[in-house]
């Protein structure tokens, strides 16, 4: 445990306009206020906050003096987000520095331990609950933060408190796979301040978007529970946003009831969403993937003019510039590039030209002997639309010449020209190249579900598929249709079928997210042969936005085979790398800092 300490040995005794003087002067020069460990006197500490990595927890109602709570969060240090929770009199707080901290839109439940019930259900399936442990753990954590666009945290902070008596992090962790899928951050406020309440109280619960499994938040939420009941504590507390409905849904299903008690916080640009408003209606009606790069411009002073939110067309101008956009696509991408992509046949020769690796292929209308030929000699295939996007019409590892009919027959739904191509074993890549430099890359997978002994696999996919839309905004699903029927088949089942008790089953053999596929960043471990592949690639199309998708062994291995090109790619499913900061820096440059400004020239130089 830790708190802040003043110029005095005991805090009741502290002379306040010493300590306000201090915490301005050390903030000054850049520094972080003096904390000290928590004793056993018994008695309520004043003035406590406590460091939790990503920013403090100010207790507001160990402060007497709205002055100097002011002057402990003047004292943030930059890149984090300072909670000051529990605040007396919040009116007073705003009163003294309107222009400086904000009335943070957030309510605040409680859960009654002593007349809390364990869950009546099974336990978890599939993954299990347990307490942080190592450094990959902590880094876990990091990633899921970063996945929910939370303030991300050192690692060996997480590592420094694993053994901290007023601080706990539990993990929840896939038992097959031993990948974390949730974390959350419980804290005693006995051990802190010596709350006369013995209260506790919960942060930081996240999920990984990509998780397959149900019920890791309500499972970490009762093991959190569960631990400090078994240690004395009489009620846990958490702050919530008014409006996230399933956090909230959740909670109350648990037991949570609302409580009178508000929060502050600074008017930094990590807040800035919760005290400049709401946002402009046409921009609430827009994809995320369009409003993702609106905000971004907004936020840099960007005009953003949505001019069809229904086809996430918008306009942005700044000084004498302004580009009509479509989401990733805009006018510096020319139609000749257009082309290029709309046809997977002529992307494919484009492409193998520059030198890029790409599967082998012929067309449908090559005749049954030379398909049935080709097949012989391939192995499972690939049929698809020439034409098309979002995954649609496709048709993976086809291996009789009647399911080749099958496929190609659904194909033509979408065009007339099928392509027909080796399938390439492996995982599917994809690449995101702005200005002819990566930005982001991610593995993608295909959907799969998880057998619970008591559901079929046509609710199970209807299950998961509702979570995909839930965590993507409406825009992953998967669809009941004759692929996922087939994929089903394959794998032995038909969607009447009841698996058993964790077993997995893939239903989709594509990656798509449209189609339930998960999204895996991979940015910092791709090899360097497969970011050269797609530099080339987008230079051979001459494209300045575009997403890449190569199939591969892995990400740290430079073998692959060209799939396509994406003239429009989701920026928004590679958060959190800077896919629309990038995207924003090419269509606007002097938006960008000047020292942002030289360093790109120079990165220009040594290319």
């Amino acid at each position: 445990m830790s708190s802040e300490k003043g110029p005095k040995d005991h805090p009741e005794h502290r002379n306040r306009d010493a300590y306000s003087h201090r915490l301005k002067k050390m903030r000054t020069q850049g520094m972080k206020p003096p904390i000290k460990s928590g004793d056993d006197s018994g008695v309520m500490k004043s003035d406590v906050s406590i460091d939790c990595g990503w920013g403090r927890i100010v207790f507001g109602q160990t402060f007497s003096d709205a002055k100097l709570l002011i002057e402990t969060l003047r004292a943030e240090v930059p890149d984090h987000r300072d909670i000051a929770i529990y605040v007396r009199d919040p009116h007073v707080v705003l009163a003294n520095a309107p222009q400086e901290v904000f009335l943070d839109p957030s309510h605040t439940y409680r859960l009654d331990l002593s007349t809390y019930r364990a869950a009546p259900s099974k336990p978890p399936q599939g993954f299990f609950i347990r307490r942080l442990t190592s450094e990959i753990d902590a880094q876990a954590i990091n990633r899921i933060y970063a996945a929910r666009g939370m303030v991300v945290v050192r690692p060996d902070f997480f590592w420094r408190q694993r053994d901290a008596r007023s601080i706990v992090y539990f993990v929840a962790e896939d038992e097959h796979t031993g990948n974390i899928l949730g974390t959350v951050t419980g804290i005693d406020h006995g051990r802190v301040f010596n709350d006369p309440e013995k209260g506790a109280s919960l942060w930081c619960l996240a999920s990984d978007p990509q998780a397959r499994q149900r019920g890791i938040g309500e499972a970490l939420v009762r093991r959190l529970a569960e631990h400090f009941l078994a240690r004395g504590a009489s009620h846990l507390d958490l702050s919530v946003l008014h409006d996230n409905v399933p956090a909230i849904k959740l909670y109350e299903k648990l037991g949570f009831k609302r409580v009178p008690f508000f929060t502050v916080k600074r008017k930094n640009q990590i807040n800035e969403k919760l005290f400049t408003g709401p946002e402009q209606e046409d921009y609430e009606a827009l994809n995320p993937y369009a409003r993702l790069i609106v905000a971004e411009a907004r936020r840099r002073g960007i005009s953003a003019e949505v001019t069809d939110a229904k086809g996430g067309f918008f306009r942005l101008s700044y000084g004498g510039r302004s580009i009509h956009c479509r989401e990733s696509l805009t006018e510096l991408t020319t139609s000749v590039a257009m082309s290029i992509c709309d046809d997977k046949s002529v992307t494919r020769r484009f492409v193998e030209e520059a030198g890029v690796k790409v599967p082998r292929q012929m067309t449908s209308d090559a005749g049954d002997e030379a398909i049935a030929g080709f097949l012989e000699e391939a192995g499972p295939l690939v049929v698809k639309p020439a034409r098309g996007e979002q995954g649609r019409g496709i048709s993976v590892g086809v291996t009789t010449p009647e399911e080749v009919r099958e496929a190609v027959d659904a194909a033509k739904a979408y065009c007339d020209t099928v392509l027909i191509e080796e399938m390439v074993e492996g995982e599917d890549l994809r690449l995101i190249v702005i200005n002819y430099r990566l930005v982001a890359a991610a593995v993608r997978r295909p959907a799969h579900i998880i057998g619970d002994g008591r559901s079929s696999i046509e609710q199970l996919i209807s299950a998961q598929s509702a979570r995909r839309s839930a965590a993507t905004g409406g825009e992953s699903s998967i669809p009941l249709d004759a692929e996922t029927e087939r994929t089903v088949r394959a794998a032995g089942y038909t969607f009447a079928d009841v698996p058993k008790e964790g077993e997995e089953i893939r239903v989709r053999r594509t990656a798509n997210l449209h189609t339930g596929g998960t999204i895996h960043d991979v940015t910092d471990i791709v090899h360097p042969k497969l970011v050269d592949a797609a530099i080339s690639a987008a230079r051979a199309i001459n494209i300045p936005v575009v997403g890449i998708d190569l199939m591969i062994k892995s990400p740290q291995n430079p073998d692959y085979a060209f799939i396509e090109a994406n003239e429009r790619p989701g920026l928004a499913n590679h958060e959190p790398q800077p896919t629309a900061e990038r995207f924003v820096d090419l269509l606007f440059p002097l938006s960008m800092p000047a020292g942002a400004r030289a360093s790109a020239r120079e990165a220009q130089k040594n290319e």
